[in-house]
């Protein structure tokens, strides 16, 4: 073959050449889709761990966390009456779920709500309530419960001297007069713990239960039993814890936070109630705030 037909034939073979280097091969293909691919996965999982980041959190006031107690609020669940200080067992748990959940203290608001009206079927206008609340199947009917905080004992209160002062059982119990606050789990406990004789007394408030004690008009009260040493050491001259209730075998009775039915920040606030109890805050908190000894057992 001579050189004249030997040229057109190097042209061809180059230009082939070229045409197969600059074409996609099916690895590099490959390549790119698995790279999308990864992409898609990575802000797909960054998407669902930031659920729980404050400016994806849907709260009352964008970028503000609402938080909601009773007035007044007593030691040794808050002090001075001033949730917003962080002091106490429950002002503390307030300000370390709001930190876990990523607000400073200047971006928390505390509301007043009375312990009855958050069971009312009505809109809330808070983001939780802290507020010494048990959690009971019928309350999750009607509202969201946070994991739990604190595993609590029911207790009772009486004045030295009197008949309820030398009880040391159960059965000592069931002929007296006994109050507690209404709607509470401490009514629950007077009726189906220690069944007395005669009809439980029912009261507004703690305040008035203790009143009701200090005036003569029952012989003992129930309350929970961090409450329990507050009354006794503060409240009343002369108080005296009886014992604790015993809690019948079964689950502990907890305290929970409070949110609306169906909260969009249900998850997220339990997620920072485990975490600190995970973390071993909420043990040392415990620790900090709560008395729990010289409460012996009722059987």
């Amino acid at each position: 073959m001579n050189s004249l037909a030997i040229r057109p034939l190097l042209a061809l073979l180059a230009a082939a050449a070229l045409v197969s280097a600059c074409s996609p091969t099916s690895d590099s293909t490959s390549a790119s889709t698995k790279t999308s691919a990864s992409a898609t996965t990575s802000e797909s999982a960054s998407a669902t761990t930031d659920a729980c980041a404050k400016e994806a959190l849907q709260t009352q006031t964008p970028g503000k966390l609402t938080i909601a107690t009773d007035k007044p609020v007593f030691p040794p669940w808050f002090v001075d009456d001033k949730p917003e200080n962080g002091k106490g067992y429950e002002g503390a748990v307030a300000a370390a779920v709001a930190q876990k959940l990523g607000f400073t203290p200047d971006e928390v608001t505390w509301t007043r709500v009375p312990f009855n009206n958050v069971f009312k079927p009505t809109p809330k206008n808070w983001d939780f309530d802290i507020n010494e609340f048990s959690i009971t199947e019928k309350r999750k009917q009607a509202l969201d419960f946070s994991s739990p905080y604190y595993d609590v004992a029911q207790a009772v209160v009486t004045v030295k001297g009197t008949k309820a002062a030398s009880v040391t059982t159960l059965a000592g119990l069931k002929g007296l007069t006994i109050g507690a606050q209404v709607g509470t789990t401490s009514l629950d406990a007077i009726k189906s713990v220690i069944a007395p004789t005669k009809s439980p007394r029912v009261y507004n408030s703690n305040h008035d239960v203790v009143s009701a004690l200090k005036n003569g008009q029952i012989d003992a009260l129930v309350t929970d039993l961090p409450t329990a040493f507050y009354m006794s050491a503060v409240q009343l001259s002369k108080g005296k814890i009886v014992g604790q209730l015993p809690s019948g075998g079964g689950a502990p009775e907890q305290f929970g936070l409070v949110l609306e039915k169906n909260s969009p920040l249900t998850t997220c606030v339990s997620k920072a109630v485990d975490s600190l109890r995970a973390g071993g805050t909420l043990t040392s908190l415990v620790d900090k705030w709560l008395s729990q000894s010289g409460a012996p057992v009722l059987n």
